[in-house]
């Protein structure tokens, strides 16, 4: 089988497509014959060795996937050879074959394109954990979008619409922010000619974002702080723009704001049945429409480095999914 293979840390353009062997699923193990495989931003950095899990060399990036079991291990028994699944690998999912633990894989909803399966898991994962869990984000309450034309800043958009808030979304290029308003931004700011601080307060008459849900990081984090409502929550999902930001700690405290970390993969290994239930949620939120992911751009499997560079360079609008 072909794979897209890391042999040496590094750019995108040090991976390799090369053919390897077959896998065989050992114990509570399955094996999915691949058909789309999500691209995210984890995996430019996995790549680097710069990522929290590092895999031994050599290994295959993509950590989500959606496909058909083609084998399953001895132990499983509520997964069978044929269904349809998406399955969170963390790793290793670029490739025609690819093995998962039967904790990590949920069936797809009923009708589900593969490409529209493989790249759900970890955007709206992320976002529903992060606007549920870590942000209680109420009906009502005024969300912040920052990176919101991106795969989980788009997500986030979305599933602030369904949760009932009002929602802002902050983003590099009109382009990105007319996509924001198709996906149900209520109002957008261009922060590559706004002032992000002085918009935010504008557009919610001086009170100020109750959830800031920040993927980017970098010189946004503070303007974006600054315009925290009383008692807002300020969630950081991760620093899509490079540098890790430091806030002033003055700043949570004159305005009563909380600064609360996501670390999504984390979760669902620390609170699997919490996790569980999120995921019927939003694939039950998908069958009844509410959800309509957003694929911009489809590669072949053998151009998986460039799609890497792709979401490296910040191109991406929604998913990037490679189709196998």
């Amino acid at each position: 089988m072909k794979a897209v293979l890391c042999v040496e840390h590094g750019p995108p353009e040090k991976l390799v497509v090369k053919d390897v062997e077959t896998p065989q699923p050992a114990r509570g193990q399955v094996r999915i014959n691949v058909k789309a495989v999500g691209v995210n931003f984890p995996d430019t950095l996995i790549i680097q060795n710069l990522y929290q899990f590092k895999p031994a060399l050599p290994f295959s990036p993509g950590g989500e996937c959606a496909g058909v079991v083609s084998a399953v291990g001895e132990g499983v028994t509520d997964i069978a050879v044929g269904d349809h699944v998406i399955a969170m690998t963390g790793h290793g999912a670029m490739a025609e074959e690819v093995i998962a633990n039967r904790a990590q894989i949920v069936r797809m909803a009923p009708g589900m394109p593969f490409d529209i399966a493989a790249g759900f898991t970890m955007t709206y994962g992320t976002s529903h954990h992060a606007l549920k869990q870590r942000g209680q984000l109420q009906p009502g309450e005024t969300l912040l979008v920052l990176g919101a034309a991106g795969g989980v800043g788009l997500t986030a958009v979305e599933l602030g619409k369904v949760m009932g808030a009002k929602v802002i979304a902050a983003a590099s290029s009109d382009e990105k922010l007319a996509l924001c308003r198709e996906m149900g931004a209520d109002e957008v700011i261009n922060y590559s000619t706004e002032d992000l601080k002085e918009r935010v307060k504008q557009l919610t008459g001086g009170k100020g974002a109750d959830v800031i849900y920040d993927p980017v990081g970098d010189r946004f984090a503070e303007p974006a702080f600054r315009s925290i409502a009383w008692n807002g929550r300020y969630l950081v999902v991760g620093f899509a723009a490079g540098a890790i930001p430091a806030l002033p700690l003055n700043l949570p405290l004159i305005k009563g704001a909380s600064i609360v970390g996501v670390f999504w993969g984390a979760f669902t290994q620390a609170e699997p049945a919490v996790h569980r239930d999120n995921m019927e949620e939003l694939l039950r939120w998908y069958g009844e429409g509410k959800l309509k992911p957003h694929v911009s751009r489809h590669f072949p499997l053998a151009e998986g480095p460039e799609a890497i560079r792709w979401m490296m360079d910040r191109k991406a609008m929604g998913k990037i999914v490679l189709t196998v």
